[in-house]
């Protein structure tokens, strides 16, 4: 029984962390798609225990925006936990996310639409990055650790741009820095993913929340421990059954 949820919505979930720069340009472009969506699209903010002024704006265009509205937490948590929460919060069939600093963009997600019935996951490949020669060789040799490990055929699994159903997406589990491993996990638990090309923007404002540490060297150790759970993953199949019945007195 699921009278709480609305069928064909899907709840944007957007973590934000010292992005003040960003917030209206991330209202204009969520409206934008808003308006060529075939679905009935909320949003919500994820303050990720910002120390500028991002949950003063937030706030502010929440009172004007109806269809878009925010959790905060008391402290930084990281992108993880903001994803994860706004799984939790949100009550739409759909759910997705994108990042705050809109090198992509939310009218891509118009592509992935007439999928989400039939895929567990849709999720981006970014196309032409944008990003410094530094961060696109580590992104590509984390790739490439992964899916050597993992061979989840995955080319960009740390596109922001995803969508999920949501009843799927509460079965997964949870761990700092489950967001680089959403596809291989979907495949592990019996999913079906689908990859779109999205396009990618250079930043426009505000910092990237990453550097050596957390792009490289804790992927490295957070694949060998999906690995794992891959390798130890119980399956079983069914072939014959019959159900007790619960005598009454």
């Amino acid at each position: 029984m699921r009278s709480h949820t609305m069928p064909k919505a899907l709840t944007i979930i957007i973590p934000v962390y010292n992005e003040e720069g960003n917030i209206f340009r991330i209202q204009d472009a969520l409206n934008q798609y808003l308006e060529k969506s075939t679905l009935n699209v909320c949003a919500l903010f994820v303050n990720d225990g910002s120390t500028d002024t991002s949950l003063a704006l937030i706030q502010q265009i929440c009172k004007a925006n109806t269809h878009m509205g925010f959790i905060s937490f008391d402290k930084n948590r990281g992108l993880s936990a903001a994803i994860k929460a706004g799984i939790d919060y949100a009550t739409t069939d759909y759910v997705g996310y994108m990042d705050a600093d809109l090198q992509t963009s939310p009218l891509d997600f118009c592509s992935f639409e007439p999928f989400l019935e039939s895929y567990e996951l849709v999720t981006g490949e970014r196309q032409h990055r944008q990003d410094g020669l530094g961060k696109r060789f580590s992104s590509n040799f984390a790739n490439w650790f992964r899916n050597s490990f993992l061979q989840d055929g995955m080319k960009d699994t740390g596109c922001p741009l995803k969508i999920f159903q949501r009843e799927f997406a509460l079965k997964l589990p949870y761990f700092n820095g489950v967001h680089r491993f959403f596809p291989a996990l979907t495949q592990i638990y019996g999913g079906q993913v689908k990859v779109l090309p999205v396009q990618h923007f250079p930043r426009q404002a505000g910092v990237s929340k990453f550097n050596a540490l957390n792009r490289i060297v804790q992927p490295l150790l957070d694949t060998l421990l999906v690995h794992r759970l891959k390798k130890r993953f119980i399956q079983y199949n069914i072939a014959a059954s019959q159900k007790p019945q619960i005598p009454v007195k």
